[in-house]
């Protein structure tokens, strides 16, 4: 004797709604194996309930309802075998193709994380020790936006000439270098030839602070103001380094040189 579900026992069944249930049975996709005359109820088999199933399963493949229906309607063992081929290779681009974007994941997450443990909660000023630094600054950029952020280092490749870009090479880093009340945003260079804009960061001992754009300029005259007053010195320049601190988001490393 057949085992009979009602609606509400199928759809927990297969873990869908019984409204989406009642939808299958008045498109003809899945239609219940008996159904009351008098009270109108529906009652499945648990073949269909494997039916259920099978719906679902080729629901995940982005397969429509309409083309679903078709293959379900078909009664030739070559013709499920081949569309089952087929579903079968298009799950396989789906994984690779989730597989690729989980891996760009765990690199920008990666990214996050050594960006996150590098950064040191520090309230104050302190002082660091930098190597010298060769710097390519910007004709055009004296501050960072969303746009100029989002391909940084491109604005300096096309500020080289083509036949030496080759010959270039930048850090992944951003900056606003400032002279004599001039700004402008640079790249820190790992191989380079000599060419106009291209400018020495001195070796040496730096007074730095962790500040937001809020509090930049305050931060950048109080260490200008230590610099003089605790270091005896008197500063040249100013360099801001761009921390990331956020998917579109950042904060600044402000650096007064203190001389050698």
């Amino acid at each position: 004797m057949k085992k009979f579900f009602s609606v509400g026992e199928a759809a927990k069944a297969v873990h869908m709604t019984s409204e989406t249930l009642r939808h299958y049975d008045r498109i003809g996709l899945v239609k219940p194996s008996k159904k009351d005359a008098w009270t109108n109820y529906r009652y499945y088999t648990e073949q269909d309930i494997v039916r259920l199933n099978t719906v679902k399963a080729l629901q995940m493949m982005d397969l429509p309802l309409r083309e679903i229906r078709q293959v379900l309607s078909y009664d030739d063992l070559e013709k499920i075998v081949a569309f089952l081929s087929q579903a079968e290779r298009k799950a396989d681009e789906k994984i690779a193709a989730l597989q690729y974007s989980k891996a760009k994941i765990q690199s920008a997450k990666a990214d996050y994380e050594k960006k996150l443990q590098g950064q040191q909660h520090r309230s104050g000023a302190f002082t660091k020790d930098f190597p010298a630094r060769v710097i390519l600054l910007s004709d055009t950029l004296e501050t960072p936006t969303l746009d100029n952020l989002w391909n940084y280092l491109s604005h300096f490749y096309d500020k080289v000439a083509p036949s030496l870009r080759e010959q270039f090479s930048f850090e992944d880093l951003a900056g606003i270098y400032t002279e004599n009340g001039l700004s402008r945003l640079f790249a820190v260079c790992i191989r380079y030839v000599d060419i106009d804009g291209l400018k020495v960061l001195p070796a040496g001992k730096y007074l730095c602070a962790d500040c937001t754009e809020e509090n930049r300029a305050a931060t950048l005259q109080r260490l200008l103001h230590m610099a003089r007053a605790d270091y005896a010195a008197e500063p040249g320049f100013t360099v801001q380094r761009i921390v990331v601190s956020g998917i579109l988001q950042w904060n600044y490393e402000v650096q007064v040189p203190l001389g050698q």
